[in-house]
């Protein structure tokens, strides 16, 4: 009484060899940052404690959550690639979105605490020394410009990389704004001007960062994926020969680049060639896995698989 269809075993397979490429060339992207970051960490701490600069600080506590999270980017990426087993029949690729939701929360907490150190310091202005805050600034800034430009080729496919490639531009800039800071201290003595770019540098990464964070929960809940219009996806496949109804439509992203389908198709005789067109309509909204159930006219497939009449 009931029909069922999977993905090509072909396509399938390219769709393995190809998340398998991108995983590696992610994870050359992530251990170069990684190592930059790292061997640059220590200075900019030290300086930041040495010179009092709530902005240079800002800029040490942005490049210390890229460290732990290029770190567990890294971490995710190759967990990932482990196979699926008996418990994990997906396999680990989800680990990605788990990894890129920590690194969000964590920036997100960053940017709290620095608008609200921001504040008391507004309200007790602290001393500031310019010259090591500006040497450092400096060296941040070519540090990040390097790292910024390795994580930029993998930040549109991969929401772990992109979360890394976002802390990296939340601290380029922040770079940019301590030697901003810096240089007008030293020339007038306002050092009121520190902790307003250390808020601004906050101001502008939480917007983004909490962006990141929706869309790393949405996967995690297993939520459309973003730009996917399930209603015209519904439409086009209720368009198809032969289907009366479409219900227990369920499309959902296992990892940033692995979307899967699931859906049952009235039709009170399935036309021949019914299955390969659903798998065409699917990738035209870039769906790789398709399972579909077609049953008779006036019967009704349950949640649980039962057929009900």
């Amino acid at each position: 009484m009931s029909e069922r269809g999977h993905g090509h075993e072909e396509h399938g397979g390219h769709s393995q060899g190809g998340h398998n490429h991108g995983a590696n060339a992610s994870a050359r992207q992530l251990r170069m940052a990684l190592l930059l970051t790292g061997a640059f960490l220590v200075v900019e701490v030290v300086y930041a404690f040495v010179s009092g600069s709530l902005a240079l600080l800002s800029d040490a506590g942005h490049m210390l959550t890229d460290v732990a999270a290029l770190a567990l980017s890294l971490f995710a990426i190759r967990l990932g690639e482990r196979p699926a087993d008996r418990k994990r029949t997906f396999g680990y690729r989800r680990t990605e979105i788990l990894a890129a939701a920590l690194n969000a929360g964590a920036l997100f907490a960053i940017g709290i605490y620095i608008l609200v150190e921001a504040y008391g310091r507004l309200r007790e202005p602290v001393a500031v020394q310019t010259t090591p805050m500006l040497i450092v600034a400096v060296l941040g800034l070519l540090v990040n410009l390097i790292s910024a430009r390795i994580l930029a080729g993998g930040a549109g496919g991969s929401l772990n990389v992109k979360s890394a490639y976002l802390e990296v531009l939340g601290d380029l800039l922040g770079s940019v704004a301590v030697i901003a800071g810096a240089l007008i201290i030293r020339f007038t003595g306002l050092t009121w001007v520190d902790p307003v770019l250390g808020a601004l540098i906050g101001l502008w990464v939480l917007p983004r960062t909490w962006t990141l964070l929706k869309s790393s929960v949405n996967v995690l809940l297993e939520g459309v994926p973003e730009g996917l219009d399930l209603d015209a996806l519904r439409s086009d496949l209720r368009a198809l020969p032969g289907v009366q109804e479409v219900h227990d439509l369920h499309v959902w992203s296992v990892t940033s680049s692995q979307n899967n389908l699931t859906a049952h198709l009235v039709s009170a005789e399935a036309p021949a060639g019914l299955l390969p067109q659903v798998h065409e309509v699917a990738e035209r909204y870039g769906i790789e896995h398709t399972t579909v159930q077609v049953e008779p006219e006036g019967v009704h497939a349950g949640h649980e698989g039962h057929l009900h009449p």
